[in-house]
């Protein structure tokens, strides 16, 4: 069309391009090009700048330095959701003027989650919902499955960015929720929803109205075939928050997790459950990723995590079996690749397990993911008792991280792991013992804390092949 011009933009560092690339030259980033259109000025033919000079600011106004000590504490004021899991990632709430952003897989339950916390909210504030991808009367639909009422909560269905702060202005609301933001787009720019000056120009709107105008806003964010969050790498700066919605479509349980927060801590996780009524919290997720755990069976281990400030519980399942292949098989779900391979390395050098002989699956139930060192004591447990047929006991938990000499090696939050284990039933806990070396830790009557040195200790600490596992 004339007077626009095709240019390829870098969704990481926004360098522009006049053809694709496969490696961005300024960043290094592989596969990062994104087509996009610009507009060409009427004048002297040169290309229009995709944004102003001032494009990465989002507070305007006649703002003057002022002291800290003069800035009101209520300028930043906490709004609960009304759910417990989400303020608890959020780190207490919703600030006021702050903007989050809310990524997640296609059907993972986003919209669902913001309908239901939009209809909380407007019980004591006014909430405006605009969807950019469905109709009023679809919203109303899901509202109506999800005992979603109040004639605080406004329903708009819009994509054009400027008409939508206009009705903002219109009806002041304290908090905006946009679903998605791919679909935005403002009318100054050439280029199609969902390309790099779109996203980035409507965030941007959405997020100094926000600053501005003291209103909450959540933005939902799609994601690409890569899993990461679809759009400019800007986007994830210029927000406040980034939340990540997990967890598979087949599964009923969810996990929202805080990629990024300048509230909170960024460690927190919150736990649903997908039910035909909407999400529901669940606030003790231990029990919940315990529940039908088999009994005297090899391969299983009790393991404790902690996400944020929350000690959980977890179940590893490990199956080793001999390969009837070349190159042996391996597979992993919710633990790290790379850990698995180095755990199952320093059990076949120090304990002279074939584990290069056997195909090992490795599983972590409930659709949890253990990212911490601490995790391999357990690990390596499961590990063991699966490929030597020995029973882990149902009562024992393992802490402790593994190094490639075979030691245990001291973690942080002993203690509350421990009490974490303690509370649920488990007799028998293993830790290492440089955590209590220097400090005793203090467990109740009928609990046994068995201090661990290296990978030996933990291969004593099974019964013989076929055994119960009560007896160690």
């Amino acid at each position: 069309m004339k007077g626009l011009k095709t240019i390829y933009i870098c969704s990481s560092c926004e360098y522009e391009s006049i053809k694709w690339a496969g490696k961005c030259p300024r960043c290094g980033a592989w596969n990062s090009f994104v087509e996009d259109v610009i507009e060409l000025a009427p004048k002297d033919g040169a290309t229009k700048k995709s944004t102003p000079d001032t494009r990465h600011s989002v507070i305007t106004g006649n703002s003057a330095p002022q002291s800290i000590d003069d800035v009101r504490e209520d300028e930043c004021i906490r709004n609960g959701t009304g759910l417990g899991e989400l303020d608890r990632v959020l780190g207490g709430g919703l600030v006021r003027g702050s903007a989050v952003l809310l990524t997640g897989e296609p059907g993972i339950g986003k919209s669902t989650l913001l309908l239901q916390i939009s209809g909380i909210l407007s019980r004591t504030r006014k909430v405006l919902y605009v969807s950019g991808e469905e109709s009023a009367g679809q919203i109303k639909l899901r509202a109506k499955r999800l005992g979603v009422t109040g004639s605080s909560l406004l329903i708009l269905s819009e994509t054009n960015t400027e008409k939508i702060i206009g009705e903002c202005a219109s009806c002041n609301p304290d908090v905006l929720i946009v679903d998605s933001v791919q679909t935005m787009f403002t009318p100054e720019q050439a280029s199609s929803p969902g390309s790099v000056t779109q996203v980035r120009e409507s965030a941007l709107s959405f997020i100094s109205m926000a600053k501005n105008d003291g209103v909450s806003v959540i933005l939902v964010g799609h994601v690409n075939k890569e899993g990461s969050i679809a759009g400019p790498k800007l986007l994830e700066h210029m927000v406040d928050s980034v939340l990540c919605f997990e967890g598979e479509r087949q599964q009923a349980y969810r996990i929202i997790r805080a990629v990024k927060n300048r509230f909170g801590s960024t460690d927190e996780i919150g736990v649903f459950e997908m039910t035909d009524k909407g999400l529901c919290e669940v606030p003790n997720p231990s029990e919940v990723l315990l529940a039908g755990r088999p009994k005297n069976v090899s391969g299983n281990c009790a393991v404790c995590t902690v996400e944020g400030t929350r000690p959980v519980i977890a179940e590893i399942q490990a199956l080793a079996c001999q390969t009837s292949f070349p190159s042996p098989r391996r597979t992993v779900n919710g633990i790290d690749y790379n850990r698995m391979c180095m755990i199952s390395a320093v059990l076949e050098k120090r304990l002279g397990l074939k584990f290069s002989s056997c195909d090992l699956y490795l599983n972590v139930i409930g659709g949890l993911r253990l990212d911490e060192p601490a995790t391999d004591a357990a690990l390596a447990l499961s590990m063991i008792s699966s490929i030597t047929d020995r029973i882990v006991p149902d009562s024992l938990a393992a802490i402790g991280e593994i190094g490639l000499s075979g030691e245990c090696r001291a973690v942080s939050s002993v203690e509350a792991r421990v009490r974490e284990c303690e509370r649920l039933g488990f007799t028998q806990i293993v830790i290492p013992f440089r955590n209590i070396e220097k400090r005793p830790i203090e467990v109740g009557p009928g609990i046994t804390l068995l201090p661990v040195k290296s990978v030996y200790e933990l291969l004593l600490l099974l019964g013989k092949p076929g055994d119960s596992g009560n007896n160690n």
